[in-house]
């Protein structure tokens, strides 16, 4: 099984050439076999997306200066996929396929919609409407389009169904396919597992993170808070969704946190993850 990083751990350790090398280096010891990139992060990027980024958790940093193609083939890894969002994709298909065949990949992932309504059945169906007609053209091009949700797909458009029932239902299996991340359905209250099988062999690739709390000792109250935590170390039934992972035919598994890393390292949490990956992939 493939193993990889998500590009938005890696924010604040890639913000200078050497300390990028170095990074990719122990990337490349811990026995991961690459990235997964983000175009908002191997290139400059605006303000505003350096803002929404930030608000979400995941600030990018400044890696956006390097030279990603570079760093990855003298490191030895390799990428995943190209993290894009759909209007860049609507409106310049044609740069982000020669970026992707630049770096090695045949797959670019829409990461969720910004200031879009999840709750609107209607909006749904259009974006799914737009995630076929993209998909479809990159197939033309001999690339493979896959959706990556968060948790504002499980809001409800209707009492029996959500947005991600929409946009399964919705999206042709010829032109799209997922990027499943059990973190965030497992954050919103779902069964990450119940919708693992529902993908079923759409379900591309994995991304994966444990959750739980680190704390020890007294509290001021018995309800602690949930956080992200290195692989094997928090409550997720990991073991049972890499089962249905593998049954799924899953491409590769990437590993992803934006925060709450051990000793406040996301190298020395990536490297305690993959011990983890080493046993169970």
């Amino acid at each position: 099984m493939k193993k990889y990083v998500q590009q938005i751990m890696l924010g604040t350790v890639t913000a200078r050439e050497a300390q990028a090398r170095e990074t990719l280096k122990r990337i490349r010891e811990a026995g991961y076999d690459g990235l997964e990139l983000n175009r908002f992060m191997i290139r400059p990027t605006s303000f505003m997306v350096r803002m929404l980024t930030r608000a979400a958790g995941m600030p990018t940093g400044k890696g956006g200066r390097l030279d990603w193609k570079a760093l990855l083939h003298e490191s030895g890894l390799t990428a995943a996929s190209l993290h894009a969002d759909l209007g860049s994709l609507e409106r310049e298909p044609e740069t982000i396929v020669s970026e992707a065949e630049d770096l090695g990949t045949d797959k670019i992932v829409i990461t969720g919609m910004y200031r879009f309504d999840y709750g609107n059945g209607a909006q749904v169906k259009q974006l799914a409407e737009r995630l076929n007609k993209a998909g479809k053209a990159l197939k033309a091009s001999g690339k493979s389009l896959l959706y990556h949700n968060h948790n504002a797909e499980l809001l409800k458009v209707q009492p029996e169904r959500c947005a991600f029932d929409i946009l399964i239902e919705e999206t042709d299996p010829e032109y799209v396919g997922f990027e499943f991340d059990s973190y965030w359905f497992t954050d919103g209250g779902a069964d990450a597992k119940a919708w693992m099988k529902k993908l079923g062999p759409r379900m591309k690739l994995w991304h994966v993170t444990d959750r739980g709390t680190r704390r020890t000792g007294p509290a001021m109250t018995p309800i602690l808070k949930a956080d992200s935590l290195e692989l094997g170390t928090g409550n997720m039934d990991l073991i049972g969704m890499r089962d249905i992972a593998l049954e799924n035919g899953i491409e590769a598994v990437i590993l992803e946190s934006h925060r709450n890393w051990i000793d406040k390292d996301p190298v020395k949490s990536l490297e305690l993850s993959a011990k983890w990956m080493k046993k169970n992939l």
